[in-house]
């Protein structure tokens, strides 16, 4: 076992500067060409995510807009932001955090990107939308066959590595708050039980998920806020220099444990990038579920969604190890060390309370995953077979729930970073031929939003003369793009490049 994690440590560590250096680079690119709409855009972000959803057939209202933040919030929100930042910290030092929040920042407009586009290029599904980055491939690129591997890969990596990671943080928590030692009887236990509420949900389908989602999340994560910001007030006095230090070693000023800049940079955007999913490829498939009256809009509320990640959820965590001052040379990292870190603070019922949190926390990551997953088998398996395909995946999700409570901790994290970096290098190449459009729908947006308007695209908004098309179902003001056929889908991504 050791010399498997060992090898797929190694083949990280040089597959990861490939992967730094696209999200790096295709962050600043867009914040150039967007004028940094995720800093300009703030108040729209927070406005948008409140709108009502349109009706998408016979009375039946979609997925609103705040729901489909909260399934890309749940996928987001968990263990990344308790055990990842917690390994981040103990392997790169205070220097990590920095870099995980530049990563936000400038990711910020690539989940613009990625997310607007998801919008434009959705297909109707039976109670709500789906898209996605393998959607927008094909569609816009025809692209198919590497809107195939990124649509496998999406399911590997969130119906299973993904998942398996977070119900092995469950059991981590559970038996440092019970001092179980670790025992089979208690792994075995908690996956049962997190298999069984999870074939629960995810049988239930993308309406049953939505509304687990925008329950848990928001609970789940101001509890966790208002308890990390009870400790940033137990030391108040700390916080000053602890900023220093995070600013200091993270351009290896000040040298954490002999690690190397590389390697502080490089912990910080890999546990940023699990944490945050800006660039990867994932959060499109939440934001085309929600019917919204501008594509711009679910571009904005997705970038709300980095923020919110990784600005407060991830900070709190950092904040709450760091002030706690622990031996991070002897820190093995993940849920113990923030376990631990959180009762120097408060006391022993930090422990408990971490527990309850990452419990709720960490599976309503899993039915967000499930959820990536999903929309991507819609894609693969049309027709008959759908259904059936769609099952067999159902009950293979379930089964790695069980299996990554009993697995292995380093090897789950080690295939999280392989998997996590392949999908955002495939999504991010697509990226660069597809930004002028929304880069198009951003314009049209603001020039709504400055004459005062609530912005609303429709299809009528592009000349007809330019399309030759016949009359098709359009954005009207409620009702989000109905696609027909993909040759207009093309006729449309042309158009858009040439404005």
């Amino acid at each position: 076992m050791e010399t498997l994690v060992g090898a797929v440590e190694a083949f990280n560590n040089y597959f990861w500067y490939l992967v730094i250096a696209l999200l790096i680079g295709s962050g600043i690119l867009y914040c150039w060409r967007t004028a940094v709409v995720q800093i300009r855009y703030v108040p729209d972000m927070l406005k948008a995510v409140t709108e009502k959803p349109s009706e998408i057939s016979d009375g039946q209202k979609g997925i609103s807009a705040f729901k489909a933040f909260t399934i890309s919030a749940a996928s987001r929100v968990g263990t990344g932001n308790v055990a990842g930042v917690a390994i981040a910290v103990a392997t790169g030092g205070p220097g990590a955090v920095f870099w995980m929040w530049l990563l936000a920042i400038v990711g910020g407009a690539t989940s613009f990107i990625e997310s607007t586009l998801a919008q434009v290029f959705k297909e109707r599904d039976k109670d709500s939308y789906r898209g996605g980055p393998a959607y927008y491939m094909t569609k816009a690129l025809r692209w198919r066959p590497l809107a195939v591997v990124f649509a496998v890969v999406i399911c590997v990596t969130y119906g299973f590595v993904f998942n398996a990671v977070q119900s092995n943080s469950i059991t981590q928590a559970i038996d440092e708050s019970f001092s179980a030692g670790g025992g089979t009887g208690l792994k075995v236990g908690v996956g049962v039980a997190l298999a069984a509420l999870t074939g629960i949900v995810i049988f239930g389908g993308v309406q049953r998920i939505a509304n687990v989602t925008q329950t848990i999340v928001p609970i789940m994560a101001v509890a966790y806020i208002i308890v990390a910001f009870l400790v940033i007030a137990i030391n108040i006095d700390k916080v000053p220099g602890l900023i220093a230090d995070i600013v200091l070693n993270a351009f290896g000023i000040r040298e954490f444990a002999g690690a190397t800049l590389g390697a502080v940079i490089q912990q910080g955007i890999r546990r940023g990038l699990f944490s945050n999913e800006a660039g990867m490829g994932s959060v499109p498939n939440a934001a085309a579920t929600a019917s919204v009256s501008h594509p711009v809009k679910q571009g904005l509320i997705q970038t709300l969604g980095v923020y919110f990640d990784t600005l407060i959820v991830c900070s709190a965590t950092a904040f709450i190890i760091l002030l706690a001052a622990p031996d991070l040379t002897a820190a093995e990292g993940g849920m113990q060390l923030t376990q631990t870190a959180l009762s120097a603070s408060v006391g022993g019922w930090g422990v408990h309370f971490l527990t309850v949190m990452i419990f709720f926390l960490a599976f309503s990551s899993v039915v967000g995953n499930y959820y990536y997953g999903e929309a991507n088998i819609s894609y693969l398996a049309q027709g008959k077979n759908r259904r059936r395909i769609l099952q067999a995946f159902r009950i293979l999700v379930v089964a790695c729930v069980f299996g990554g409570a009993i697995g292995s901790v380093p090897l789950v994290w080690a295939l999280a970073d392989v998997f996590s970096g392949i999908m955002a290098s495939i999504n991010l190449i697509a990226l660069f031929p597809l930004a002028g459009v929304a880069i198009v729908m951003l314009r049209h947006y603001a020039a709504q939003r400055t004459a005062g308007l609530n912005p609303v695209f429709m299809r009528s908004d592009i000349p007809r003369d330019t399309l030759g098309w016949e009359e098709m179902g359009s954005w009207d003001g409620q009702d989000p793009i109905t696609h027909r056929g993909e040759e207009y889908d093309q006729v449309d991504y042309n158009w858009a490049k040439r404005r």
